[in-house]
């Protein structure tokens, strides 16, 4: 079984940054691929980044795309996803997620953006972008 905690969540002023961080135990880290959700209040759960098992892949929404980062330090088995010039509008509670099928079809490169792709969930951290 795998079980993954986020952190790294908080309050932040609008323009401003914040590192999130995923740390997995159970298993391996580097045969899963890994992707970050969020959910604000009243809304679905979207999709906000993902990197493929073998590293060689991400993916990111478009709302997101030059702003934030997502990777992965297997060594350390914890994924992160790095936020920059924050905006009110990504206030939500952010997950991280992780999957092994691909690394059993041997899909070296592919993601899931879906949220019903992934199999593991951690509990969530809180990120708020005061404007």
């Amino acid at each position: 079984q795998v079980q993954l905690v986020e952190s790294g969540g908080g309050l932040v002023q609008a323009g401003g940054s914040l590192r999130l961080s995923c740390a997995v135990s159970g298993r391996p880290l580097s045969r899963y691929g890994l992707g970050w959700f969020r959910q604000a209040p009243g809304k679905a759960r979207d999709f906000v980044a993902a990197i493929s098992w073998s590293g060689g892949n991400t993916g990111y929404a478009d709302s997101v795309k030059g702003r934030f980062t997502i990777s992965r330090d297997n060594a350390k088995n914890t994924v992160y996803l790095q936020m920059n010039t924050l905006k009110p509008e990504d206030t939500a509670v952010y997950y991280c997620a992780a999957e092994d099928r691909n690394y059993y079809n041997s899909r070296s490169y592919v993601y899931f953006r879906r949220w019903n792709d992934y199999d593991y969930w951690g509990q969530g951290t809180q990120v708020t972008v005061s404007s």
